[in-house]
């Protein structure tokens, strides 16, 4: 229970000096949100107002201790530009990114993990020496190059090749928006519209899984128990499951939790090419717009996600890794 209490308290130390760091380096970023709210044509006078109606114009510090105190009681304020609560668009863009990055996570896990596992089986052979080559290319490729050749061969190059209209992939958007399909038809619509991010972030994802997943199955191909059990005559689909896999448990579960919130992270670019409106757009948005409350609410999102998946996997491994309990 001490464990538990401290790692909670710990975390919650780093999630607000990740806050207040991101806060001093928003305020200190050039920019000035009020001059990009008023016309081309205000006058000094009028954008020192609108500074005044954002509480700009205060100090530093009263800044700060306004934030904090909005933070403590849950409010995280109200955009500039849009005008309306931060938790509003936050909830708004939320299940996009969700839906993305769940659909994503599933696959990059189901790919990485099998592709891993053969390479570990087959390690030394020519076809692991070709997956790690294909997985390391691909993980070394960043997403929006990714995702831009993707739509340059699935959307455009399709259509210059003439594949028929239902075969291509559409490259923008949710849905489309020449149609108003509903039901069913509306779940194929995004279902279609869903292929090319969803794709972008499993192909890179899958491709760190798979190099992280081949090494340790080789680690534990190594160890004297999995000799011994094919020593007994153990079926070799047997040995994978009950001995390579369950002891491959444990470093799999804590990459999970510390994907898991990556994912959101990493789909701001896929977001912003494919136009999605999620938080990876609305964050973008924010930036240009200097939109400070929905910056520091998404990071908020964000930082927690990611601190509590550690300390979720942090708590989760002992129970999974019996040799870990005493420790």
């Amino acid at each position: 229970m001490r464990l538990l209490v401290r790692r909670v308290l710990d975390a919650a130390v780093l999630l607000w000096l990740v806050l207040t760091l991101t806060f001093l380096l928003l305020r200190a970023a050039p920019g000035d949100p009020a001059a990009l709210l008023v016309p081309p044509s205000a006058t000094a006078a009028d954008v020192a107002r609108a500074r005044a109606e954002l509480g700009l114009d205060r100090p530093l510090i009263v800044q700060y201790a306004r934030w904090a105190g909005g933070i403590l009681k849950g409010n995280l304020g109200e955009s500039f530009a849009e005008r309306r609560p931060v938790t509003a668009l936050l909830a708004d863009a939320l299940p996009v990114s969700l839906g993305l990055g769940l659909a994503s996570l599933a696959l990059t896990f189901l790919i990485g993990i099998a592709v891993g596992t053969y390479q570990a089986a087959r390690r030394g052979t020519t076809a692991d020496t070709a997956l790690t080559t294909v997985s390391t290319a691909l993980y070394a490729a960043p997403s929006y190059w990714l995702a831009l050749a993707l739509v340059a061969v699935f959307t455009y190059g399709a259509a210059r090749w003439g594949v028929p209209e239902a075969l291509r992939l559409p490259a923008f958007g949710l849905h489309d928006p020449a149609r108003e399909a509903t039901g069913l038809a509306g779940v194929g619509d995004l279902v279609r519209h869903a292929v090319l991010p969803v794709l972008t972030l499993t192909v890179v994802g899958a491709a760190g899984v798979a190099r992280y997943a081949r090494t340790v199955v080789v680690d534990v191909l190594g160890m004297g128990f999995v000799r011994t059990a094919r020593a007994k005559g153990v079926a070799t689909h047997a040995v994978y499951a009950r001995h390579v896999l369950a002891n491959a448990l444990p470093p799999l579960v804590v990459l999970f939790a510390l994907t898991l919130p990556g994912v959101l992270a990493g789909s701001v670019f896929v977001e912003t090419v494919f136009a999605w409106p999620g938080l990876g757009r609305l964050m973008v948005s924010a930036i240009r717009a200097r939109d400070y409350p929905v910056v520091m609410g998404a990071t908020t999102l964000y930082a927690a996600l990611v601190i509590l998946a550690n300390l979720a996997g942090d708590l989760a491994l002992p129970w999974l890794d019996p040799r870990r309990r005493a420790s």
